[in-house]
């Protein structure tokens, strides 16, 4: 929990980005810290129907996305190690490499080329704090760019020993027949081959002690009817993830996957929900609204955690209630 003073920075910040979002519930009247309503946390007001080009900017949201540049506060728990994360500019994987990097890690991301402007936000916001960030910009669907990303993170980072695998790609389509082999080869690329060409090269560079964390889906085990292609890659994760783990367990690496459900990302303004659905997007929740991907933040540095060292081949779900984990 931040306290006075850092919620006095959430409010300032958001107000001033125009994002509305709610601060924490005052310290309680017994003096103790009052924890935040996870229903009223951020609001449960839906969300305008807005659309950009693909793969779409986090900064020009509405409301931007809070991926904990005002709020995440860090102990030391990732003291040294260091982080690639993909898709690291925006969404969950921002919220990760804030985290990490606030936890005492250095971090690399990833990111398509057309989200330079989102990444060099990230870059302000952690190297103003001292952090080592370094930014990988290219296309995952590129196989000779995957094979060499790892090892160019480890150059620049001097090392490597957390890989997480988060770049997604997802359109949504009522139908099959609405599915064309630009966009399901794009999101098998990007969601399953990308994934596999990297945790191989970084499988070979590891040592014992070292963690793969792969963000699923619950379309992981609740496919959602508009998102075949994407649902389907999602699936495979959960599985590459628990067979993935079996493998590397005798090397001492770790892997598991988060299971989020509907937050608020750029993939949602860029395809990912039907057109005028935008206003449904995590209403049927139990918690009533859409996570915000600071609320991912935590579970990211508790698997890259060395204290979790019996954790392996899991999969973890942050959907606001939905139990489809």
């Amino acid at each position: 929990m931040p306290d006075d003073s850092n919620r006095r920075d959430v409010l300032k910040a958001t107000a001033a980005a125009g994002v509305g979002f709610v601060a924490a519930p005052a310290l309680a009247q017994s003096g103790g810290r009052a924890a935040p309503n996870p229903q009223t946390r951020y609001p449960s007001t839906p969300f305008p129907e807005q659309h950009q080009k693909w793969p779409a900017l986090q900064r020009d949201m509405t409301p931007v996305p809070d991926c904990g540049e005002t709020s995440y506060r860090g102990s030391g728990r990732l003291q040294g190690r260091k982080a690639l994360i993909t898709g690291g500019d925006s969404g969950i994987g921002r919220a990760a490499a804030i985290a990490f990097a606030r936890e005492g890690a250095h971090v690399a991301i990833n990111y398509f080329p057309t989200e330079e402007p989102d990444a060099q936000d990230l870059a302000k916001v952690l190297r103003g704090e001292g952090r080592k960030i370094v930014l990988l910009p290219g296309d995952l669907t590129d196989t000779k760019f995957c094979q060499g990303l790892v090892d160019k993170a480890a150059s620049a980072l001097g090392g490597l020993d957390i890989l997480v695998n988060n770049a997604a790609y997802q359109q949504s389509k009522e139908s099959i027949a609405d599915i064309s082999f630009e966009q399901f080869d794009r999101t098998m690329k990007t969601n399953i081959y990308a994934m596999f060409h990297l945790s191989k090269a970084a499988v070979a560079m590891f040592k014992p002690g070292a963690a793969i964390i792969n963000t699923a889906s619950v379309n992981s085990v609740n496919p959602g009817e508009e998102l075949l292609d994407y649902a389907t890659t999602k699936g495979a994760i959960l599985i590459f993830t628990k067979g993935l783990a079996k493998q590397v367990a005798k090397q001492g690496i770790r892997v598991n996957a988060v299971g989020p459900g509907p937050v608020w990302t750029p993939l949602q303004v860029a395809g990912g929900q039907l057109p005028g659905k935008l206003g449904e997007f995590g209403q049927d929740t139990p918690l009533g609204r859409a996570g915000q991907p600071a609320e991912l933040a935590a579970l990211y540095v508790t698997l890259a955690d060395p204290s979790a060292s019996f954790t392996t081949g899991s999969f973890f779900g942050a959907n606001g209630g939905t139990g489809a984990s």
